[in-house]
Order: C-alpha cells, then sequence, then structure tokens
C-alpha cells in the first residue's frame, strides 16, 4: 500500500473485534500479511485456530490472562507494555496490516497510558494500515484516527444470560 490509514473500532456494541478480524480476513485474500497483536487476552480464541491455517499470512499473539480484568495488576501492565512492543515491532517488520485488539480497552483499565497510544499512532509508518480496537476510545484517539466506527448495542442476548459461545464470541 501507498498509504496507510488509522481505523478505530470502538463502542459497547458487540463486533470491534470481528470487524478487524474481518478486516484481515479480506486483505489475506489480497495476499496481504497481518499481524494481530490481543491486548488483555489469553483466552482460547477461535481466531487462533484459524490463524494455524493462514501462518504464511497472518500471525496473532495474545498479551494477558485467560480471566477478565476487575483491577489491573502490575502483571497485566507488564503483559501490556510487552504487547505494545511487539505491536510497535510489526509495524517494522514488514506487514501490511497491524491490528491492536483492546489497546483501547486497555488505556481504560490503565494498562497502558493513553500518550502510549497516541505515540503508537504518530508513529505509524506510511505504507502500514492500523487498526485499534476497544471500548472508551478518547477524544484525542478519535482526532487523530482517519476512520472511527462506533459499534452500539442495541439489543444483546447477554442480557438474557447468554454466555459467550465458541465460534461466535470466541
Amino acid at each position: 500500500m501507498k498509504k496507510g490509514y488509522i481505523h478505530i473500532y470502538t463502542g459497547n456494541g458487540k463486533g470491534k473485534t470481528t470487524a478487524a478480524l474481518g478486516l484481515a480476513f479480506r486483505a489475506m485474500g489480497r495476499g496481504m500479511r497481518v499481524y494481530i497483536g490481543q491486548f488483555m487476552k489469553g483466552q482460547k480464541y477461535g481466531e487462533l485456530e484459524s490463524a494455524k491455517r493462514f501462518s504464511d499470512l497472518l500471525k496473532i499473539e495474545q498479551f494477558g490472562k485467560d480471566t477478565f480484568i476487575h483491577s489491573a495488576t502490575e502483571e497485566d501492565r507488564k503483559m501490556a507494555k510487552n504487547g505494545l512492543e511487539k505491536v510497535k515491532r510489526a509495524m517494522d517488520e514488514g506487514y501490511d496490516i497491524v491490528i491492536a485488539d483492546e489497546i483501547i480497552t486497555a488505556v481504560y483499565f490503565g494498562l497502558l497510558d493513553e500518550e502510549e497510544v497516541l505515540e503508537l499512532m504518530r508513529r505509524k509508518p506510511e505504507g502500514v494500515e492500523l487498526v485499534l480496537t476497544g471500548r472508551y476510545a478518547t477524544e484525542k484517539m478519535v482526532e487523530m484516527a482517519d476512520l472511527v466506527t462506533e459499534m452500539k448495542e442495541v439489543k444483546h442476548y447477554f442480557q438474557k444470560g447468554i454466555l459467550a459461545r465458541d465460534g461466535i464470541e470466541r
């Protein structure tokens, strides 16, 4: 790509990670290489298995525990910082698309500073498409991005007690 842009997928609705994965799938169909760094995630999501089938074009790494964060620990912060460094490296390693999944939520939970993410956005190489996902995008992040999509929850079966399902939510 001659020019890469910065996308943000945010909001309280379902579909932020799914949208990023859809973009990755489309890009791989055009022979593009994709890196996905998943912040705050350590569970066995379906996309990890799919990535094995496309290992020549897709790499996914996780930077989180396999449990939900209720209050951030030093270990959570270290994992997020490690993830941020790997995402930076991926931008310089020839990937066409770099996705920082849940990095915005990592800022909200205090695992990363907003300024660290803004710096990541500023240092994006010209030909790299950078995608940031997560609830609670800040005004500064939104201002710096080229494309911002807000997922809005209108209705969700979680409200009826339906838990995350393999292949759909994880």
